[in-house]
């Protein structure tokens, strides 16, 4: 229980693919224009990413090293053309404004670089999980990344929702005739948003830092005393 609530852990803040390696911005910060499209690619990672570390495990000692690497790719390009062609299928409004960000996954430096670093050298069960977990932890950044960009953008939320459920509709936060920030859903909107999460997740590392010294200190303190 331990390992697992480690690799979550990492997953969602400490090794936090986006807010701590910087990986995967150009799906993250091009797609994240309403919560809808970013939350929805996201979930195609976790999938990718969750099935994609449970086969690269399952199968690492079957592997040659020398050509690991494309045979990882090989395995993400093929789970992403089951994504890529089920939501052509069945969410083809959604599948044409994600467009090419969809193939796109099976460049995704998270994708490959957690195969890479986790599962394959990893049992099954653990890697699945933690690739699931970094999926989780890129979804809820590029979910609240788009959630401001859209507040700000548009005043809304959830727009786009009747192309996943079609009798739903957005729901308007901010007055009806909010004229709407242009720059918030343009990419440099993106870069500053993304920007401020970045610096708020280092001020909030640097707080917990700061508590942690000071009850070592004052444990410290107390031993010597004693």
């Amino acid at each position: 229980m331990s390992q697992l609530r480690n690799i979550a852990a990492n997953g969602l803040w400490n090794q936090n693919a986006v807010l701590g390696q910087m990986l995967g911005l150009c799906s993250l910060l091009a797609i994240s224009t309403s919560v809808v499209n970013a939350v929805s690619l996201g979930l195609a990672t976790i999938f990718v990413m969750g099935m994609s570390s449970l086969i690269v495990s399952s199968l690492r000692a079957f592997i040659p090293y020398e050509i690991r690497i494309p045979i990882f790719i090989l395995i993400i390009a093929a789970l992403v053309t089951v994504v890529d062609m089920a939501m052509n299928a069945w969410l083809r409004d959604l599948y044409l404004v994600l467009g090419i960000f969809i193939p796109l996954i099976v460049v995704n430096c998270i994708v490959l670089a957690r195969v890479e670093a986790f599962a394959a050298k990893n049992p099954a069960g653990l890697s699945a999980f933690d690739g699931v977990m970094m999926g989780v932890g890129f979804v809820w950044v590029i979910g609240l990344l788009g959630a401001v960009r859209e507040l700000i953008g548009q005043g809304t939320l959830f727009s786009g929702i009747e192309m996943i459920i079609p009798s739903a509709s957005a729901i308007q936060i901010l007055p009806a005739d909010y004229p709407g920030f242009l720059v918030a859903i343009l990419p440099p909107g993106a870069f500053f948003v993304l920007g401020l999460m970045v610096a708020g997740r280092n001020w909030l590392d640097y707080r917990a830092n700061q508590r942690i010294h000071a009850q070592r200190a004052q444990q410290s303190a107390a031993a010597v005393a004693g």
